[in-house]
């Protein structure tokens, strides 16, 4: 893939000089890739991380009321957190041990960020652990909201589902069309 003519907006050394762009951050995550993730890890009582253009839920926590503050405890909780301030959401998930799971996409791109490296790395797909992942295929689009995604939107990067649950991972399923419309 080439990044010639990309320019990354919400990145953290951005972000951090300048604050987040809202409009970078606020994502709706592909339905055709919630419809899978909710097959396997749903149904979804609580979008922790949404607005009423994205919510993925009934029941969601936007900004105003602020998703780190809020109590998951008993929920199925879906994030999808804003990618310029990550690390926040992760702290989270771990402090939540009553949400019964907790799915979380994050970017795929960035491993070797100390919030990887701390929070998933470390515990993930290991015996005993609560954290899986999976790594999904291609590069989804997100959609801005009141925009339907189009034809070049798709960020450079592939994305990484993390799901804090204590039940056994359950066997992932892609539809072969959900990104390239190629079998895989």
């Amino acid at each position: 893939m080439s990044l010639v003519g990309f320019s990354a907006r919400n990145h953290p050394q951005q972000s951090g000089r300048r604050g987040a762009l809202e409009s970078v951050d606020d994502r709706k995550t592909p339905a055709d890739l919630f419809a899978a993730i909710a097959s396997d890890w749903g149904p979804f009582t609580l979008d922790a991380a949404a607005s009423a253009e994205n919510a993925q839920c009934a029941r969601y926590v936007d900004r105003e009321t602020d998703g780190l503050a809020q109590s998951w405890v008993g929920e199925r909780v879906w994030v999808n957190p804003p990618y310029s301030d990550l690390r926040p959401w992760l702290e989270k998930a771990w402090a939540e041990t009553g949400a019964d799971v907790v799915a979380m996409l994050l970017p795929a791109n960035r491993t070797e960020q100390r919030w990887w490296q701390d929070l998933v790395e470390p515990y993930r797909d290991r015996a005993g652990s609560p954290l899986r992942t999976r790594f999904y295929p291609g590069r989804p689009r997100f959609s801005l909201p009141g925009q339907r995604s189009v034809l070049g939107d798709r960020p450079p990067f592939g994305v990484v589902l993390v799901v804090w649950a204590t039940s056994a991972p359950p066997r992932p399923v892609v539809p072969p069309d959900l990104f390239t419309g190629a079998p895989l």
